[in-house]
């Protein structure tokens, strides 16, 4: 594709989800600055690509956490206890699901299905897989993460 071309298709309102995709990647986060970026380059409102952004569950509007946890909620992990794991974590934090730290350290997600069903009740910490977790484990993995950090 010549530079004309690539000009004109990233002016297409089609190539919105890849240019919020392409600034999720380079900043971990889609920024209100990406946003007005990606409506100046589109020619479309901003309202329109917030729209686009907060539609689609990929991308997240604020800066993740250093250390993204995983949740799984899918069925063997809620037959298996996830919620009591999800409370003690959200406890332990201090934040919700979908919240970061204060401190910048951990954000926390849900996810339908980490595909770890053996391992149930389970949750991922970066690429990290942790199975059969429990209220109490869930401390120990998090003091680990913070004490790495320190």
């Amino acid at each position: 594709m010549g530079c004309e071309q690539a000009l004109l298709a990233s002016q297409s309102p089609g190539s919105v989800i890849p240019l919020l995709q392409e600034a999720q990647e380079n900043e971990g986060f889609v920024s209100e600055e990406a946003i007005e970026s990606v409506a100046r380059r589109t020619g479309m409102p901003c309202s329109t690509v917030y729209g686009v952004a907060t539609f689609y569950s990929q991308f997240r509007l604020k800066r993740p956490g250093r250390h993204t946890i995983r949740v799984c909620e899918g069925t063997a992990c809620h037959v298996l206890g996830v919620g009591a794991v999800l409370e003690r974590l959200t406890e332990e934090l201090g934040i919700p699901v979908g919240g970061t730290t204060a401190d910048g350290l951990f954000s926390i997600e849900s996810v339908r299905c980490l595909g770890c069903c053996s391992l149930a009740p389970a949750l991922m910490i970066d690429d990290e897989t942790y199975g059969r977790v429990t209220p109490d484990s869930v401390v120990e993995i998090l003091e680990s993460y913070r004490k790495e950090s320190s």
